[in-house]
């Protein structure tokens, strides 16, 4: 062997040692735990809390992730959005400074009109909502969701008519009666067959079914519960619904950036609200930067949350393992006292006993992930949210859980490097 090879010869050694002694740990860790289920279980338990805290809540949103992407996508890059109340609306105190966007004008039909008639824009969305009592026969839902959109509203919007159609410009102006219902009022209310041409009660007004609407849920709208959609004019008209809470999606024509249509939208409502230069706008204007700053914002306090619950179980399960492994050091101190007179190193003890600490808390981590699939396959059965736990989030869990192994099981494992030979022959 030449002088060259020698260090090569020796890295060989040390890794093929490294990988004994891997293997080894792992053996004895898994001794330990059969040996001593409940510290180990409860060592696991801790662990597997914490991974499971945030590969469920990881699933869950980025099923949540997708879903407002799918709905930003499916209203077009330039979609603006006009209502009379700013995106993110904080409690209001009662006194007079508190919340003045509640003195701000309505918005109107009048106004929609107005903005439809634009060079600039391609579809005005007028949209409000409320609660009907929807019956079919002696079937029963108290509290249907009721929304109501002017004939443009497939355009902006990520949900499709499965089966019949939607509503025409032509019925929304004349009021017609007719709606379409999502797949659970159908499921409820006509569980022998499709509903299309069928009659629903609306707060006992009849409402003929033209279609069926899937949505694809998202973290603004969840759709899981019964919603049925009618034409604007018919809600304003039969339904006595409240429009003063209307909201407007507009879509600008093709070629025009969302800029110019904005700016153009926010002129024709001062001049039609007779605004004086100096005034501050009676209504809001916001684009989908907005709708995604309010959603990243309250996505943060979901990973705040997720941090310290996840914190609260992998400390848990470190204090277990200091408590497992040093209970562990103590009833093989002979053996350390034997290993180490037949020429162990104190860095294979300390290696052998890091082992133990790793496996352990990988087991917790494995766990954590299996019952965190397990969640995230009830979100997506249970919810239109299509959770599903990212690459990213497995990885991140079974590193933070060895990183957690390795600081918690540091201690008791130098503990064990460092016993002195003779005296750990002679313990009994």
């Amino acid at each position: 062997m030449t002088t060259r090879d020698a260090p090569n010869a020796s890295w060989s050694a040390r890794l093929g040692r490294a990988v004994l002694g891997l293997g080894e740990g792992a053996a004895i860790a898994l001794d330990a735990i059969r040996a001593n289920r409940l510290r180990a279980g409860l060592t696991i338990l801790g662990i597997a809390v914490g991974v499971f805290v945030v590969t469920a809540m990881s699933a869950a949103v980025h099923g949540i992730d997708s879903g407002v992407e799918a709905s930003l996508a499916a209203a077009g890059p330039t979609t603006f959005f006009v209502t009379r109340w700013p995106i993110a609306v904080t409690s209001c105190s009662g006194d007079a400074g508190s919340c003045p966007w509640r003195h701000n004008k309505p918005l109107s039909v009048r106004e929609v009109a107005i903005l439809g008639g634009l060079p600039t824009v391609h579809a005005v969305i007028a949209h409000t909502n409320t609660t009907a009592v929807a019956k079919v026969n002696d079937r029963v839902l108290s509290a249907a969701n009721i929304d109501a959109y002017t004939a443009a509203w497939l355009e902006v919007d990520p949900g499709s008519v499965v089966s019949g159609r939607t509503f025409t410009p032509r019925e929304n102006d004349d009021a017609a009666a007719v709606a379409i219902v999502n797949d659970i009022v159908a499921k409820d209310l006509f569980p022998e067959g499709s509903p299309v041409g069928k009659t629903i009660l609306l707060d006992n007004h009849p409402f003929q079914i033209i279609g069926i609407y899937q949505s694809h849920g998202n973290f603004f709208d969840p759709a899981n519960k019964p919603k049925v959609i009618v034409p604007f004019e018919t809600a304003r008209r039969l339904l006595a619904v409240d429009i003063h809470w209307m909201d407007l999606t507009i879509k600008p024509r093709d070629g025009v950036a969302r800029a110019d249509a904005m700016d153009d939208a926010t002129a024709a409502l001062r001049i039609h609200r007779g605004l004086r230069p100096a005034a501050e706008n009676t209504f809001f204007l916001y684009g989908q930067e907005k709708v995604l700053e309010l959603y990243n914002k309250t996505v943060f306090i979901f990973f705040l949350v997720m941090i310290v619950l996840s914190g609260i179980g992998l400390l848990v399960g470190g204090v277990g393992v200091v408590a497992i492994m040093m209970i562990s050091v103590t009833e093989r101190t002979r053996e350390i006292g034997v290993r180490k007179a037949l020429g162990a190193t104190r860095g294979a003890i300390l290696w052998q006993f890091l082992v133990e600490a790793v496996t352990l808390t990988t087991i917790g981590a494995i766990v954590g992930l299996a019952v965190g699939a397990a969640a995230s396959a009830i979100i997506r059965a249970a919810t239109p949210v299509e959770a599903t736990i990212p690459p990213l989030a497995i990885a991140a869990a079974l590193i933070v859980s060895a990183v957690t192994g390795v600081f918690f099981g540091l201690l008791p494992a130098m503990r064990a490097s460092r016993l002195d030979p003779v005296a750990a022959l002679r313990y009994e």
